[in-house]
């Protein structure tokens, strides 16, 4: 395959991956990890830096997508937001020292148990009450584990947050919020060593929060929250299975 072709194809395929992560008020990082991987060979100094980076600025676009419906409550946003951004780099500083392998198969675990959690109806929809503390306090060690994968913690703070009593689409606001600056603080640890194409980053960057600023407003538009619900957890099992493919 010839570079411009393979730049051709990274940038379309980041982009659906960004209209989708947008659409679930997520940062790319978690399926652009995989991805980028097919083409660029360093886990650690290639692709967890260019994803880290994409990661936290599709993120912010999709969080100007949900907020033009109203979906982001500032407030639990920014707290969360300030817990996650003190705790990612702790798992980034750690991603130079530990096998990520052993870290996967941890994460792989927690994934599956929660998309299966979103598939059955909790005490706490049915109560409607939202249990911030509890989201506050996960989101520790949530972020410890998404900078040590360079993925964000978005993926594992959305289906805590909804098992925890938030709608579905305040949930994707305010977790859109939650995850831009610990992608961006997770990404410090990585400066030193990253090697980061420009040339392919750019393009990246445009698409992919263009992508995901139009996933989240036809997310805060036309989908129903609990077809939302119901996407995340078959997005996040495809690309689970996809990651238990490529560790075997």
């Amino acid at each position: 395959m010839s570079s411009n072709i393979m730049m051709i194809v990274m940038i379309v395929g980041l982009g659906i991956l960004a209209l989708v992560s947008g659409m679930l008020g997520l940062g790319v990082a978690f399926s652009a990890v995989p991805f980028l991987s097919l083409f660029l060979p360093d886990l650690v100094n290639q692709v967890q830096p260019l994803s880290l980076l994409l990661n936290g600025l599709t993120a912010l676009s999709s969080t100007f997508g949900f907020a033009k419906s109203g979906y982001v409550v500032w407030k639990k946003a920014i707290i969360l937001a300030v817990v996650t951004t003190i705790s990612a780099p702790f798992g980034a500083y750690l991603a130079h020292f530990i096998n990520p392998t052993y870290i996967w198969y941890v994460y792989l675990v927690s994934v599956l148990y929660l998309a299966y959690r979103l598939f059955r109806k909790t005490k706490n929809e049915r109560a409607g009450k939202e249990h911030f503390t509890a989201a506050v306090l996960l989101a520790i060690p949530i972020a410890v584990l998404g900078g040590f994968l360079g993925i964000g913690p978005g993926f594992l703070l959305m289906p805590t947050l909804i098992l925890l009593g938030f709608e579905e689409k305040k949930a994707a606001g305010i977790n859109a919020f939650a995850v831009t600056l610990p992608s961006f603080s997770a990404l410090i640890p990585h400066l030193s060593t990253a090697k980061i194409d420009w040339s392919l980053a750019v393009p990246l960057i445009v698409v992919g929060t263009l992508g995901a600023f139009f996933g989240a407003r036809i997310t805060s538009l036309y989908v129903p929250g609990k077809k939302l619900k119901q996407m995340f957890g078959i997005f996040i099992v495809i690309m689970t299975l996809y990651k238990i493919y490529t560790l075997f």
